[in-house]
């Protein structure tokens, strides 16, 4: 997915967790993170509680979207899937990509990955791996200052 293409509508779920959420409500009000991690991903365990703290730290200025993106049959089950995102503690709405619906449409072939969209739904910043919770930070406040400089 190339910087500044919009960003894809979140269709062809398998299931949605903690709540379901349109591309259209997101789009407009604040900038998004949309992460993507896998049940059998250790970086993305071990980057959950970094991405937790950003996404309370900011949820008044920024959504947070989480896809799963299975690697194996294993990572399918939603049972597991369910277990996984309580003992980390992931309470925003989780996209269950079981059949790679929405990782197709973002081109996506990393766990972790994370997409930072500004309020218009352009893609303004994309990193995988699990390091790099500084530099995504500093992508998203970029984003924040240049929406309250168009604001005033």
């Amino acid at each position: 997915m190339k910087l500044r293409a919009p960003m894809p509508e979140l269709v062809g779920a398998t299931e949605w967790l903690n709540g379901e959420v349109t591309k259209d409500q997101l789009i407009g009000e604040k900038p998004t993170l949309i992460h993507f991690w896998s049940v059998s991903c250790h970086l993305c365990k071990e980057a959950m509680p970094n991405v937790n703290q950003f996404r309370d730290e900011y949820q008044d200025q920024l959504n947070v979207i989480a896809v799963h993106m299975p690697r194996s049959e294993d990572d399918l089950d939603l049972e597991g899937i369910k277990k996984v995102a309580a003992e980390h503690e992931i309470t925003q709405p989780i996209f269950v990509d079981n059949e790679h619906k929405l990782t197709d449409a973002f081109e996506n072939q990393y766990v972790p990955a994370y997409y930072v969209f500004d309020k218009e739904g352009n893609l303004r910043h994309f990193q995988a791996g699990g390091g790099g919770m500084k530099m995504l930070e500093k992508r998203v406040n970029r984003v924040l200052d240049e929406m309250k400089k168009t604001a005033e």
